[in-house]
């Protein structure tokens, strides 16, 4: 039975010790490397007496980084990966939580922290040179000194955007992640033949799939430059080059080659075999061009927030849906049980067959809560009523369709009361989505104005795009003001940003 992340490269590197394990644009590490960099790492953490603790890492995003995570692990402590360009007054924010004693980096970034705030000590990642002892010295350090961590000891702490524009630390153990990779390496079965693209910021939990499932099968991990995701076929050309297996990426990633319909220049055919998404949702018109240019790949629809080590509920593609259906998101992972409840008068309870309700999730999945951040943690992990254990409140809102399969249909703070009528505002962005033309779109609710606002992305006009919702949608669900954009605003983690389109309408 695994305790922990790192038994999975103690294996594999002994299986393929000179199989591709890393590769972005500057450089590739073999399987063997891969272990040997992440022990230096461990022992240079060792030496300084930091035991149990956060560790940071602060680099641009390449192959240092996963070998960090791994390095962190193996010397008994848990890393908080940094996005470099965030504001100095962000991570100081984080660091203030995190309350960090080390941080791993590069010079050229130490003046960054300097002006973040940051005072603990630092590893440079181009000083670590590893030396062939480091195995023999991190494990006498976690045999004879208990450096090792257990599967309820911390992997990570990954933050995301609090309601109160402070962030949170998610924190994630080895047990949740082991249970995950298990889970959807008995799935989709991965190999050693097996090649992941990864698109996911390593400080964004999509990618936690990428870094294990390749560790544990002995697949390859390429790191796909960020630029291309802006340039379809050169995008899908890097996929074709490269024989990229498997692809996890967030819709939004997706929804460009659809839309340009880039699988008319790149066959793929001959390489990919699974694509995964997760983050947001997935528009039915956008997956049904990938599936009818790629018929015989493995599709399947991802959920969960980062509170849940990822994702806690899959559905396997298995057939075609009009544009104006929502793609469901299947049932429970192993190890998870999910309900759909409302709450009356403070009592919570389960929703009527049909109904709508919060989607709540137990298990083995979910965090011990946010690091240093009790109150929040109570807020929304609480007792389960249905079970052991406590329960995760996710704010989003899901019901279960003819077919008994969970559907996602918006946040619940995206649940509006709009002319007397509860409406969810992710009823009207599938509607959206469904019209021709509309690549994405986005409504918000002004709620000084008490007006819908929509924005799409489209070439088409806003009458169009009204009378088009107006055979979709209710009256009262069609948008008072429709703004058409030439590219909805994506952020750091390729999601719609939100935030920005709310500046807009305030």
């Amino acid at each position: 039975m695994t305790i922990n992340i790192t038994e999975w490269l103690d294996k594999t590197a002994a299986r393929f010790p000179e199989g591709l394990a890393l590769h972005d644009e500057q450089e590739e590490l073999t399987y063997l490397d891969y272990r040997k960099k992440a022990l230096g790492i461990a022992r240079s953490i060792i030496e300084k007496n930091i035991r149990h603790e956060p560790v940071i890492v602060y680099l641009e995003k390449g192959v240092n980084i996963p070998v960090s995570f791994f390095g962190i692990a193996y010397s008994g402590n848990f890393y908080s990966p940094v996005d470099t360009v965030l504001p100095k007054a962000r991570v100081s924010v984080m660091l203030s939580v995190l309350q960090p004693k080390l941080a791993i980096t590069r010079h050229g970034l130490s003046k960054s922290l300097d002006d973040a705030g940051y005072k603990g000590e630092r590893l440079f990642i181009e000083d670590i040179c590893p030396a062939e002892d480091d195995e023999a010295v991190v494990t006498s350090a976690r045999s004879d000194r208990g450096e090792i961590s257990g599967a309820e000891d911390l992997l990570y702490v990954l933050f995301t955007s609090g309601s109160t524009g402070i962030p949170k630390g998610v924190s994630i153990t080895h047990r949740s992640v082991i249970n995950y990779i298990e889970w959807a390496d008995s799935v989709f079965s991965f190999t050693e033949h097996d090649s992941f693209g990864n698109q996911a910021p390593f400080y964004f939990d999509n990618s936690i799939l990428d870094i294990y499932c390749a560790a544990k099968s002995g697949a390859a991990l390429y790191i796909i430059p960020k630029h291309l995701f802006a340039q379809p076929v050169p995008l899908l050309s890097y996929l074709k080059e490269h024989r990229i297996t498997t692809i996890f990426w967030v819709p939004s990633a997706l929804i460009v080659p659809a839309k340009l319909h880039a699988f008319r220049n790149v066959d793929l055919t001959s390489c990919l075999k699974r694509v995964l998404f997760c983050g947001e949702v997935m528009p039915a018109r956008h997956l049904s061009r990938w599936r009818a240019a790629l018929p015989d790949v493995c599709y399947a629809n991802l959920y969960g927030p980062t509170e849940i080590t990822d994702a806690c509920a899959y559905y396997i593609v298995d057939r075609g849906f009009a544009d104006n259906e929502p793609v469901p998101i299947g049932k429970p992972i192993r190890g998870v049980e999910m309900y759909l409840i409302a709450e009356e008068d403070g009592k919570i309870r389960r929703v009527s067959e049909g109904d709508s309700g919060e989607i709540c999730v137990a298990g083995v999945c979910l965090s011990p809560g946010y690091y240093h951040n009790p109150e929040k943690t109570r807020e929304v992990f609480v007792p389960n009523p249905f079970g052991p254990g406590l329960m995760y409140k996710t704010g989003d809102i899901g019901r279960y369709n003819v077919h008994g399969e969970l559907e996602y249909i918006s946040r619940k703070d995206f649940q509006i009361k709009h002319l007397g009528h509860r409406i969810e505002l992710g009823e009207i962005e599938t509607a959206a989505d469904s019209v021709a033309g509309v690549s994405r779109s986005c409504a918000l609710y002004d709620s000084v104005r008490h007006k819908i606002v929509l924005f799409a992305e489209t070439s088409n006009t806003s009458s169009f795009i009204e009378e088009s919702l107006a055979l979709l949608l209710p009256d009262y669900m069609i948008p008072n003001k429709i703004i058409i954009m030439d590219e909805v605003p994506i952020n750091c983690n390729g999601k719609i940003d939100r935030t920005l389109l709310q500046e807009y309408i305030t």
